[in-house]
C-alpha cells in the first residue's frame, strides 16, 4: 500500500487499485489484438494484394505517429484530462471493431485501423499515469509490469484468435474487440489518478515542446524503438502468420506459432517486474538482443515446417521481450518529472513510424521479391540497431 499528498489530501494506492489498472490495460490491448493474428490472413481471404495488406497493417501507426506526441504535451498542460482521453481510446476502439464486422472494403478497413491507432496512442497516458503508482526508483518495475500485462494480452489474442476464427468465423474476433472496449470503459473509468503536489504545469507550449526534445538520448531510444516495433509489426502480427500459410499450416495451428513466440516473450517482461536490472546493464542488454533478433530473423526463410519456424520466433520473442520495457524505463528514468508525459508522448509517436513503415516496407518487398526476403531485410536493420547502441554507449556519459 502506498500513500501519495495530493492538493493536501492523501490518496492511497491499494492492490485492488492496481489490479483494476491492469485490467483495463489488459482489455485496452485485448481489443485491438485479439484479431491481430489472422488479420493479415482474413485480407489476403477478402482480396488484398500484399501492398494493400502492408497499408492497412500500417495505417494502425500513422495516427500513433499523428497523436501520441501532441496528446504527450496535452496532458502536460491538461493533467485532468489524462483518464477521460484514456476512456476515449476504447470508444474509438468500439467503433473499429464495429466497422471491421459489418465492412470489407479497402477504404472502410483502412478507416478502422485508423481509429485502433488513435486508440494506441492513449498508452502514452497508461504509462505515466500507472508509472506515478511507484517511486522513481522502480521505474523498470512499473514498465515491466505494463509490458507483462500488454504481452499477457497480446499472446492470449495471438491464441485464441485462429481457433475462434476456425469455430465461429472470421467476424467473431471483431465482436470480442467490441465487447472488451465496452468492458475496458468500466475499468478506465474506476481508475485512481496520482498528481503529485509539487507539480507546476507548462507555461510555454514551444518552449515546453523544444525543451522535450533535448532531453539526452530521448531521440535515439525512439529510434531504437522505432526499430523494435518495426520487427514486432512486421513478424507476429503482420507478415509471420502469412509465411506459416505459405508453408500449408492452418489458421488453428497459429497457437503454436503464438506460444513461441509469446511465451519467452511474456517470460522476459516479467522477469524484469522481479529482477531490478541494473541500468549500467541497458545498453549491453539492448545490443545482445537485437543481435539475437538478427541471427534467428535472418534464418526464418529456412524454416520449412511449423516447428522450425516456430524456434526462429522463440529467440525473437525473448529478445524483444528484453528490449520494450528496457527502453521504457530507460524514457521514465531520462525525464524531469514535469516532461515525463511529453517525453513518452515524444517516444511513443515517433517509435509508431515503425509500426507503419515495416509493415508497408515488408508488404511492397514481399510483393516485388517474396515473403522470405522481409524477414532477412529486417534482420539486417536489427544489426543495424545493435550497431547504433553499442555506439550509444561509447557517447554517454
Amino acid at each position: 500500500m502506498q500513500q501519495y499528498a495530493i492538493k493536501e489530501q492523501t490518496v492511497t494506492i491499494q492492490r485492488k487499485d492496481h489490479l483494476n489498472f491492469q485490467a483495463a490495460v489488459f482489455c485496452f490491448w485485448l481489443a485491438i489484438y485479439i484479431y491481430a493474428p489472422v488479420f493479415g490472413v482474413y485480407l489476403q481471404e477478402i482480396g488484398f494484394s500484399f501492398s494493400s495488406i502492408g497499408i492497412v497493417l500500417g495505417a494502425y501507426g500513422i495516427t500513433q505517429i499523428l497523436l501520441r506526441f501532441p496528446l504527450g504535451i496535452l496532458s502536460d498542460f491538461l493533467q485532468s484530462v489524462r483518464k477521460q482521453l484514456f476512456v476515449g481510446g476504447f470508444l474509438m476502439t468500439l467503433l473499429s471493431s464495429l466497422l471491421l464486422v459489418y465492412f470489407e472494403s479497402f477504404t472502410i478497413v483502412l478507416i478502422a485501423r485508423l481509429l485502433a491507432g488513435v486508440t494506441a496512442s492513449m498508452w502514452v497516458m497508461a504509462t505515466v499515469l500507472y508509472s506515478q503508482y511507484f517511486s522513481e526508483d522502480r521505474a523498470s518495475n512499473a514498465m515491466g509490469i505494463m509490458q507483462f500485462v500488454t504481452v499477457a494480452t497480446q499472446f492470449f489474442s495471438m491464441a485464441v484468435s485462429g481457433w475462434l476464427v476456425h469455430m465461429f468465423g472470421w467476424e467473431f474476433p471483431f465482436w470480442m474487440g467490441a465487447g472488451a472496449s465496452i468492458l475496458g470503459i468500466f475499468f478506465a473509468c474506476n481508475i485512481k489518478e496520482i498528481e503529485a503536489a509539487s507539480f507546476s504545469k507548462p507555461k510555454n507550449i514551444w518552449n515546453h515542446v523544444t525543451e522535450t526534445v533535448k532531453i539526452p538520448h530521448l531521440k535515439m531510444l525512439t529510434f531504437l524503438s522505432l526499430m523494435a516495433h518495426a520487427v514486432l509489426f512486421i513478424t507476429i502480427f503482420g507478415f509471420s502468420p502469412l509465411y506459416a500459410a505459405s508453408l500449408g499450416i492452418k489458421e488453428q495451428s497459429f497457437i503454436w506459432l503464438t506460444c513461441a513466440f509469446f511465451v519467452p516473450h511474456a517470460l522476459a517482461s516479467l522477469s524484469l517486474v522481479f529482477y531490478q536490472l541494473n541500468k549500467r546493464y541497458n545498453k549491453v542488454v539492448l545490443a545482445a538482443c537485437f543481435i539475437i533478433s538478427a541471427v534467428f530473423l535472418i534464418g526464418v526463410p529456412f524454416s520449412s515446417s511449423l516447428a522450425s519456424l516456430s524456434i526462429m520466433h522463440v529467440f525473437i520473442g525473448l529478445a524483444l521481450g528484453f528490449i520494450f520495457p528496457v527502453l521504457l524505463s530507460e524514457v521514465v528514468l531520462a525525464s524531469p518529472a514535469s516532461y515525463k508525459m511529453s517525453a513518452m508522448g515524444f517516444f511513443q509517436s515517433f517509435y509508431a513510424l515503425g509500426i507503419f513503415l515495416g509493415p508497408v516496407a515488408a508488404g511492397i518487398i514481399a510483393e516485388t521479391q517474396n515473403l522470405g526476403f522481409v524477414f532477412t531485410v529486417t534482420g539486417g536493420c536489427c544489426i543495424l540497431a545493435a550497431v547504433l547502441v553499442v555506439f550509444f554507449l561509447g557517447q554517454r556519459k
